[in-house]
């Protein structure tokens, strides 16, 4: 198994690159720490493993008391969790639609992911989707906290992802050429919040 995933990590492509190995955690601002406990771990299904206390922050030595929460996906990687205490969740970017920012969990197969739906649907979570994105298929629904979040499975051949990969960089170069001649052109597309 681990050959299989080794295999699948793709290769650094610049011998001088910081050789980041995957993702540890994610975190973010949450209302409250027990409601989010509920929601991760009873709904979803996702262990809180840790759980750190302390009233001045380590990186920058400001006084803020709050706990910060762990919660383990199947992988051995963390989404994680700051209640600071006074009851307010992260407020969502005024210039950015609901649907942008949102964190990607897969789970194994078709079956899963219909069975999750009906399950949050069954809580009273309001979920968009089975969608087909041709390369996945995803449900999406909002956390307590206002979080979007997805539910996926993977659909693709390992050769779609390593046709898309060859192609990745020439799509991003007319993807900014494209926007640059609309910034020049002043027909800028705008974003409904």
């Amino acid at each position: 198994m681990a050959a299989i995933l080794d295999s699948a990590r793709p290769a650094q492509t610049n011998p001088g690159a910081i050789p980041v190995q995957g993702l540890h955690h994610f975190a973010w601002r949450c209302r409250d720490a027990e409601e989010t406990r509920a929601f991760y771990e009873d709904l979803l299904g996702l262990p809180l493993v840790h759980l750190i206390k302390l009233d001045h922050v380590p990186s920058t030595g400001e006084f803020c008391p709050y706990v910060h929460i762990f919660f383990q996906l199947g992988d051995g990687s963390y989404i994680a969790f700051f209640d600071l205490g006074d009851d307010n969740a992260s407020a969502p970017s005024p210039n950015t639609p609901a649907w942008v920012n949102h964190i990607a969990f897969e789970v194994p197969n078709r079956a899963v992911l219909e069975a999750a739906k009906v399950k949050l649907e069954a809580a009273g979570v309001e979920v968009v989707g089975i969608t087909d994105h041709h390369f996945i298929n995803s449900i999406y629904f909002f956390d307590p906290n206002g979080i979007r979040l997805e539910l996926t499975i993977r659909l693709d051949p390992p050769q779609y992802m390593d046709e898309k990969k060859k192609l990745a960089h020439e799509e991003i170069k007319s993807w900014t050429a494209e926007k640059e001649a609309r910034r020049k052109s002043g027909d800028m597309i705008q974003v409904k919040v």
